[in-house]
């Protein structure tokens, strides 16, 4: 892989900044240190797109990327005009719903298989997250979806059109892991007979591993890695191959989890957050039998991606988790201890930021959200 080349467009200059919105120093650091001592970078604007969800590189360096409406595009290492790629599923485009995310499988080099996330409509008004693989097929200057097949789907599919998290990704394992929004429901967090507000691990076809942790339940439950969550958008595994996800909390209680085999982390029984109509949840500590979150956010930085940075551009970030922030309009940074984290830095990026992704060279690609949003290359100042 190797990354984009650059269309000759504006550079600008941001620093690092410890606090959030509110001028609250956040994370556990030095606000002072940390807006002297963090890494300033460039931002280089690559291309624009409406709704952009979610991109992946290939090999060569083209990039892959989805809107949220239902397109998927596939834009050339130097930029330019992006091909619509042919043969996508049709998507239940409204609300929180549409095309969702998108990775390569581990050995696409030899099969060319894509996975894709989006919403589908069901009977009635119902909604409901899927997921599907296909083989992309490129072929002088068009490219196509060959043989698409959904492997995964949320069930129950519910009224409503939030909290689908549908963010996937492969772990050391080569096990396709899948995030399962609670879909704005509450309670199927901690139904074991419904996969909604579940991390799910399935095989590369979506069959279910026969080492799942309630494999011999059977159903829905036996695609279950771990239960409690309520919106996760961010999902990354660290170079140890530990699984790590962020995950929007109510109003408060933003949270960063590390997400372990079998284990409930509690919503909606409890949270650092409260109901938005004011009721109170209780905080983790009151519950120490659920799995309490190694970093949350009051105020909220909306979480909706994350990888965890393992280039040479930027040696102080090398593995660290790179967060986008939506309503906090960042990207941030945070510090890895073993099994502990904490918010390190964070960049004020002035646009609500949908995606991040690690280019081959080192640099960050971030998308923003929304109709116009752009594709930026972060590189290091000077």
């Amino acid at each position: 892989m190797r990354a984009f080349g650059l269309v000759a467009l504006p550079t600008l200059m941001l620093a690092a900044s410890a606090c959030n919105a509110q001028g609250e120093t956040v994370g556990g650091g030095n606000a002072a240190t940390q807006a002297q001592g963090g890494r300033p970078f460039a931002v280089q604007e690559v291309a624009k797109f409406d709704e952009p969800w979610a991109m992946t590189f290939l090999p060569g360096g083209h990039a892959l990327i989805t809107e949220k409406a239902g397109r998927l595009l596939l834009l050339a290492p130097g930029g330019g005009t992006p091909i619509a790629v042919a043969g996508v599923p049709k998507v239940d485009y409204g609300g929180q719903g549409g095309f969702g995310d998108v990775v390569l499988h581990p050995e696409f080099s030899e099969n060319n298989l894509v996975y894709l996330s989006w919403a589908e409509a069901g009977e009635g008004n119902t909604h409901g997250a899927v997921v599907g693989r296909a083989r992309l097929v490129r072929e002088g200057g068009s490219a196509r979806l060959d043989g698409l097949q959904t492997i995964w789907r949320q069930s129950p599919k519910v009224e409503g059109q939030g909290h689908y998290s549908h963010r996937i990704a492969f772990g050391p394992d080569r096990k396709l892991y899948i995030t399962s929004g609670e879909r704005q429901k509450f309670t199927p967090a901690q139904d074991m007979n419904q996969n909604l507000g579940k991390v799910i691990r399935l095989n590369d076809d979506g069959s279910v591993p026969a080492d799942n942790p309630f494999a011999a339940r059977g159903g829905v439950a036996a695609q279950v890695w771990s239960l409690g969550h309520r919106n996760l958008l961010g999902i990354a595994f660290d170079g140890q191959g530990r699984l790590w996800t962020n995950e929007m909390g109510p109003k408060g209680g933003d949270e960063l989890n590390l997400v372990e085999r079998g284990s409930n982390y509690g919503y909606p029984i409890v949270s650092n957050g409260d109901h938005y109509d004011g009721r109170p949840i209780p905080d983790h500590d009151t519950r120490p039998e659920f799995n309490a979150p190694e970093v949350t956010w009051t105020p909220v930085i909306s979480p909706s991606s994350m990888i965890v940075y393992s280039g040479a551009k930027f040696p102080a970030w090398q593995g660290s988790a790179l967060i986008g922030g939506l309503s906090s309009e960042a990207l941030i940074r945070v510090a890895f201890n073993g099994t502990s984290a904490r918010e390190a830095e964070r960049f004020p990026m002035g646009k609500r930021i949908r995606e991040v992704e690690q280019g081959a060279d080192g640099s960050v690609y971030v998308l923003e959200d929304g109709e116009g949003g752009r594709l930026l290359k972060l590189v290091p100042a000077g």
